[in-house]
């Protein structure tokens, strides 16, 4: 596994997951579907068994976006005082177009760096025993 990290060195894993590609060599897919992790890497046969975001990429999409989409809804409820169907109409299609792409990229982001820290389930630090 040291030889394969030493060969596909050159790909940045957590620039490569980000755009939806293998973090060991930046080209095959991570993606099978829109969120659906791939099973292994189509160019350097990586098995993705060791990633599991959970639900980390949504909390943060839904505290960024919920962030945003708030605000600007309480502004122009202040500012304007629409009617509410404006709102819906507004602040539902906004939150989706927002949400959909964000929670793939923090996916990959966060797959890509379980994989340039070897993170793995129980594990604190590299030799096992919790010390650095």
């Amino acid at each position: 596994m040291a030889e394969d990290r030493r060969f596909y060195a050159e790909a940045d894993p957590v620039k490569a997951a980000t755009r939806g590609r293998c973090p060991r060599c930046g080209e095959g897919r991570l993606f099978a579907g829109f969120l659906t992790l791939a099973k292994r890497c189509s160019n350097c046969g990586l098995d993705y068994d060791f990633a599991d975001a959970g639900d980390g990429p949504a909390v943060f999409v839904i505290l960024i976006i919920g962030f945003v989409v708030c605000g600007l809804a309480l502004w122009m409820e202040v500012s304007i005082s629409p009617p509410l169907w404006v709102h819906f109409l507004l602040w539902i299609p906004l939150t989706l177009i927002l949400c959909l792409p964000l929670l793939r990229i923090l996916k990959g982001t966060m797959i890509g760096l379980q994989y340039k820290n070897h993170a793995a389930e129980g594990r604190l630090s590299g030799d096992g025993d919790g010390s650095e």
